[in-house]
């Protein structure tokens, strides 16, 4: 954390600050696409995913928000305050939330659509999310890489969630129809 705070290439602390602002809008915007996709084309798959997305994210922001308050970690330049944070950040350091919302998106892409052309960037973009943290002073790397985990988890437990509530459902819906 240090090497890269405090070696960092200043010039690139505006652009590292504008990816970690992004990944609310692409955490929230994927799913969004999808299902907006999926009803203007009334495809049930594309509907599917866009709901496995949204209930990923929802939940990466859920635990990850119950984390931040049970855990209550100081912001790494609070405790060594030689750091050169980018910015003041208002709420606790773990787990880091652009992290965890930003692998949500993107493991949820990669697991829809998994064609290296979607996993690659999709990957790529989450990895920088979580390195610009680190590079803007305002995370410790145990906090980006359990952001990280909650995000990638949440993805696949959600699709998990998916299938054994679809299962269900189909399950009541045979024995509806044989009575």
């Amino acid at each position: 954390m240090k090497q890269i705070n405090l070696n960092r290439y200043k010039s690139a602390d505006a652009g590292m600050n504008f990816l970690t602002n992004t990944s609310d809008f692409v955490a929230i915007g994927t799913p969004a696409a999808l299902l907006a996709v999926g009803f203007i084309q009334d495809d049930a798959s594309l509907k599917k995913e866009g709901l496995n997305a949204a209930v990923a994210v929802v939940g990466a922001y859920g635990v990850g928000y119950v984390l931040k308050k049970t855990i209550d970690r100081n912001r790494p330049y609070v405790k060594y305050p030689l750091l050169q944070n980018y910015k003041i950040e208002n709420d606790s350091s773990f787990p880091s939330g652009s992290t965890s919302v930003a692998f949500s998106a993107a493991t949820s892409l990669s697991l829809s659509y998994p064609k290296w052309y979607v996993i690659a960037p999709a990957a790529l973009y989450a990895t920088g999310v979580g390195y610009s943290r680190l590079h803007l002073g305002v995370h410790y790397p145990s906090d980006v890489l359990a952001g990280a985990i909650l995000g990638a988890g949440s993805a696949i437990v959600s699709r998990q969630l998916n299938k054994m509530l679809v299962n269900e459902f189909r399950k009541r819906k045979v024995k509806k129809s044989t009575f």
